[in-house]
């Protein structure tokens, strides 16, 4: 029998195994309370704490992407920043009495919990994924990307031996180490397997909303970030290129457009230049595009994760050894611009538009073209326009004044510490939030009769409310952009009649 084929096979048997022995785990760690479940849970962060360098380091060495010492500082956050995120969560019996509606609720595990592992982010996720899931007292299984096995693997072990040392029964986490598709194809469609959280590929992860149950899946980023004329454009300058740089930009969140407003783009552009920011010529820009991207639109996996120097290379040009991210000057999005897609690269495209408006536009088309649901910044201190943007954008995490990379995952911002960002309907998911414990547990409700039922029941004939329309604004209330407009007109007409 072929060596491929026996690896298949024994993919697929692990699989199996792996599975039910998680359920036996899992049926023992649903009595335990919640000091029980807490201990587990703080042995399992402080492990993963003080592995954090050690399996940073083994990340980039064998998925030959990111930074070491950012692999470490995101193993970091996803044990001791997520930790204290949750370790104050109840997730075993009453959770909440409400006496004024009647009604107790109480937390239930789903049980087993299958965790898709990608390349860019493997040992933080299993860390991540790990610890709100034996917080919400489910057990565990990943499938890790075929070019992260060993180190996916070695997390896993390391906070399985921490949760057995706290009294966690044995199987509770687990990783397949025989990696193959059909493996992780058998892990997905096992019955005892009631929930998927999905990270990785979008072909992964449409398989993982395919299989016919529950699943937490991620879309692509491809953020776009406006600078407004009212921002702080130094501060924006270094929150943009630090985090476009962090981990070589394999989060998904990272800026991966700059849209500048006309009066600021030059200064904010210098300002990028003096914090490490590498403008390419046209000719260069074409060059990466032609190289990091293949004809049907996919990333070429030797450019995820990988330095400005190995990418200006790898495209036939050399940048200098002090660029710390590559920066493409554009005029359009789409399909015949490759560097207008989601790039998991320190690259980012830079884009001109004269007002908010524009730039609101401009952001919109970039969403829509790829990064639908997920992420936009905007550095601005103009609140009207703040919450237009909020309104308008087709994005679930608006990121104001910071780094869309730190700000999205939680650790700039009060979002929930998370590295699985769902995208909402709109990115084909069924959540929108930042992805923590509430998510890996269904609530029980115990509801009193308030309203006893005794038939035949006769309703009023009340007629129905209509709300009341909301009061006008002022006819002589003006806002910000009413204002720029007004301007905007009086300056054209003036240059009009002068010529």
């Amino acid at each position: 029998m072929p060596e491929e084929l026996d690896r298949d096979l024994l993919s697929i048997q692990e699989a199996r195994n792996l599975v039910k022995q998680a359920q036996v785990a899992q049926e023992a760690f649903v009595h335990f309370n919640q000091y029980q479940v807490d201990v587990v849970c703080a042995s399992m962060a402080e492990a993963a704490y003080e592995q954090a360098e050690r399996l940073g380091r083994m990340a980039v060495e064998e998925t030959h992407m990111g930074v070491a010492e950012h692999k470490t500082i995101k193993n970091q956050f996803a044990s001791r920043d997520l930790w204290m995120s949750i370790k104050d969560v109840r997730t075993e019996g009453v959770i909440r009495r409400d006496e004024a509606n009647k009604i107790i609720e109480i937390a239930w595990p789903f049980g087993v919990i299958a965790g898709l592992v990608p390349t860019t982010n493997p040992t933080s996720t299993v860390i991540f994924k790990s610890l709100i899931a034996v917080k919400a007292r489910n057990a565990i299984v990943f499938a890790p990307h075929p070019g992260a096995p060993k180190c996916s693997a070695e997390t896993a072990r390391v906070l399985a031996e921490a949760a057995e040392a706290a009294g966690a029964p044995k199987g509770l986490i687990s990783c397949m180490t025989y990696v193959s598709m059909e493996g992780t194809q058998e892990l997905l469609k096992q019955k005892a397997v009631r929930l998927i959280i999905a990270t990785g590929g979008e072909a992964m992860v449409e398989y993982a909303h395919s299989v016919g149950k529950p699943a937490l899946g991620v879309g692509p980023g491809n953020v776009p970030v406006y600078v407004d004329r009212s921002a702080d454009v130094e501060k924006a300058a270094r929150d943009i290129v630090n985090s476009v740089n962090f981990d070589y930009a394999v989060i998904c969140a990272h800026e991966g457009a700059v849209i500048a407003d006309t009066p600021i783009a030059d200064q904010l552009a210098k300002a990028m230049e003096r914090n490490g920011a590498y403008f390419l010529t046209d000719e260069q820009a074409d060059k990466l595009g032609k190289a990091m991207f293949r004809p049907n639109g996919l990333m070429q996996s030797d450019f995820v994760g990988r330095s400005p120097q190995v990418l200006a290379r790898q495209s036939g040009f050399e940048v200098p050894d002090e660029a710390r991210i590559l920066v493409a000057r554009l005029k359009e999005v789409g399909p015949k611009v490759p560097l207008s897609r989601e790039k998991l690269a320190p690259v980012v495209v830079f884009y001109v538009e004269d007002g908010w408006h524009s730039g609101c536009e401009a952001c919109m088309e970039m969403l829509e073209f790829g990064g639908k649901g997920h992420t936009m910044g905007l550095h601005c201190t103009e609140e009207d326009i703040i919450m237009q943007f909020g309104l308008q954008k087709p994005a679930f995490r608006i990121i104001v004044n910071g780094s869309t990379t730190m700000g999205a995952i939680g650790a700039t911002t009060n979002l929930p510490p998370s590295l699985t960002l769902a995208t909402g309907g709109m990115g084909g998911g069924i959540s929108s939030d930042n992805i923590t414990v509430h998510h890996l547990m269904n609530v029980k409700r115990v509801a009193y009769e308030v309203r006893p039922f005794n038939p035949p029941i006769v309703y009023d004939r009340k007629p129905v409310t209509v709300p009341a329309a909301p009061a006008s604004a002022p006819a002589d209330k003006q806002s910000p952009s009413d204002i720029e407009n007004l301007v905007r007109k009086v300056v054209r007409e003036e240059l009009s009649h002068k010529g």
